[in-house]
Order: C-alpha cells, then structure tokens, then sequence
C-alpha cells in the first residue's frame, strides 16, 4: 500500500498534535498482552447505569477512528453512546468534547479519565467501547492473496462495534458516523443492515456531532497509549541507546508513527533488522517501511522463486510414473497382487 498523500502533507503543527504524549491516559481500552503481541481486540464499557436503569432509553450513538494514517501502530475505530436528549447539553456545552485535532493531548487525556471514573456525570451516561486493528493484521490482511483492504477492515470494524452494542440491548435510535469514502455510498450499506435506525454518513462528522467529537477522543486516547505500550520492549532494549532515547520534551523519539515525521522515519531507520524489518508495531505493507527493506539501500536482498518455471508441471506430476500409471509399487509388490498370509 502507498501511504496516502494526506498523510504525506502534514505539517509540524499536525504532527505534534499526532505525537502520544508522555503522560497519556492508560484506559481499560489498553490491553498491553494483546498489543505487545501484535493482536487485534475490542474493548466494550459497562453499559452506564442511567441506561441500564431504564434499557429502553433511547440513544445516540457515534462513531470514529485514529490511526488510519500511519506506518507505526494500531489503527483503532471507536463509538460512543449515550441518552440523545444528552448528546448537546453533556457533550459539547458541559465539557467541550470536539474532534480530538484540536484537543491538546493533556484535554483528550482528561475527558478520557472522566468516562472511566466512576461518580461522574459523563461515566454515569456514557457507554463506549474500541476495535483495535494491529499493523501486524492490518498488514498481514492487506498482503493476503485475496486482499482485505483498509477501507473494508476499517468498515467491518464499526460493524462489528455497533452489533455488540446493539445486542447487549441498548436502545440505539440514531448513528452517526465519520465517513470512510463516499458518504453516501457508505450510509446506503449501513441503512441495508439497520434500516429502523436513523442513520447519518458525513465527512468532518467529528467536528459536526458531539457524540462523533466523543468518539473521536476515545479513539486518540486508546491509540497514543498503545503506541506508548507498542514501544516499551525499545525502551528497555539496551542495544541501540542512542535510537531509544527521549528527546527535550520526554517524547518517544519515534514520533507520532506518520511517514512524513522526520522522527519516524529515522526511529525506522535506525531499528531495522535487514531481513525480519521491525516488530508488530509497524504496518509493514506501508511504502514507507518497504522501500527501506527493499529499496537500493538495502543491506539484504532477497529473490523470491518464481511462481511458474513454464515446465507446465504440477505437484501431482510427480507421482506418476512415465507410462502414466501412479507408483503404487515403490515399496514392496503392486498392491493388487495376491500374496500368501503365513
């Protein structure tokens, strides 16, 4: 896969903003066993109890993603819901929830901690819950010979994630959701699968609905503790110390994880293994990581057999004997021989 030139375009500003600080929030979200591992999970909240006193409140529910972008760490897809008649008086008027772009990573941090503290007004409204993609399966998924793309592992992602919620009974009777393409493309295909719930696909959705905004934090917050997590093993590796040290600010020297970080690109660079490349941290389908594996630089070069060596032959070819007949004779008689039982 070519890394996007979005993803490319990011200025400083933008990348400061991706970069997971220090002091992140490790949420319930985070399950280091299955991150340092390479794996995929999900993660669902207990359903808060003004819904749970009353399951037939109905509700709003929002979606959204971080992490879709870079070549080191997991992408990982959010929703959050809560009571609709909530979604702007809690939301956006009480706590300001807005798309986690513009949130300083101390304020994503500090709206996270509220929804998983008990005796809050937010833990007592708000459900929510992650799908964590690894770079290990996403990659693995998009090099596969019948290819699981982004957009579609991204897309049976949010499914999933409404499906669970939906059957634990909670009351959904609106969705929105930031787009992944054509918006109206991707709503039609929502609408096939949920047609009696209101349902609403539209790009900057994070900036547009507070519960998207909601989503959106969840979502930050639970990747930049990840790749906090995902980079744990370099920190307390003692074989490349000038690649493992913290820059003035006490940040990961690999950055924010996006191509177009100068820290990223030179964490890549300076860890590489010239054949295994790097650990289930980094998306090794991206171009970023391939052209250093593969590129002219490359210490190692590896030569793949090729697929067919026009012989025309096939792997049963080779047990049959010249006249056609299979080789049931290599040990001992033909087996349709009679043979004395002593």
């Amino acid at each position: 896969m070519a890394d996007t030139r979005e993803d490319m375009q990011m200025d400083m500003q933008e990348i400061e903003q991706e970069t997971s600080p220090s002091d992140v929030f490790m949420a319930p979200s985070i399950h280091k066993p299955d991150i340092l591992t390479g794996k995929s999970y999900s993660h669902f909240s207990p359903i808060p109890s003004q819904i749970a006193d009353d399951m037939s409140k109905e509700c709003v529910l929002g979606v959204d993603e971080a992490g879709r972008g870079p070549v080191l760490g997991p992408m990982v897809y959010a929703l959050l819901y809560l009571p609709i008649e909530l979604q702007q008086s809690l939301l956006a008027d009480t706590h300001h929830f807005n798309d986690s772009k513009v949130l300083t990573p101390q304020v994503r941090s500090s709206l996270m901690r509220k929804l998983c503290t008990r005796d809050t007004d937010l833990h007592a409204s708000c459900g929510w819950a992650t799908r964590l993609l690894s770079a290990r399966d996403i990659s693995a998924n998009m090099l596969a010979p019948n290819q699981y793309n982004l957009n579609a592992q991204a897309m049976d992602a949010t499914i999933a994630l409404i499906k669970e919620v939906l059957a634990k009974g909670v009351n959904v009777k609106e969705i929105y959701i930031d787009t992944i393409g054509r918006p109206e493309t991707y709503q039609k295909k929502l609408e096939r699968i949920w047609p009696t719930i209101q349902i609403t696909v539209a790009k900057k959705a994070d900036s547009l609905y507070p519960v998207v905004s909601a989503a959106s934090v969840c979502a930050k917050v639970t990747r930049d503790a990840a790749l906090d997590v995902c980079y744990e093993p370099y920190q307390t590796s003692t074989e490349n110390e000038d690649a493992v040290a913290t820059d003035a600010k006490g940040e990961i020297v690999w950055g924010s994880g996006y191509p177009s970080d100068a820290r990223t690109s030179t964490w890549l660079k300076a860890n590489m293994d010239p054949v295994f490349g790097w650990g289930s941290e980094c998306r090794f389908s991206w171009s970023t990581a391939k052209e250093l594996l593969e590129g002219k630089n490359a210490d190692v070069n590896v030569e793949w057999p090729a697929e067919d060596d026009g012989n025309g032959l096939r792997m049963t070819d080779f047990f049959k004997g010249e006249d056609g007949d299979e080789l049931v004779d290599w040990f001992g008689m033909r087996v349709t021989e009679e043979m004395e039982v002593f």
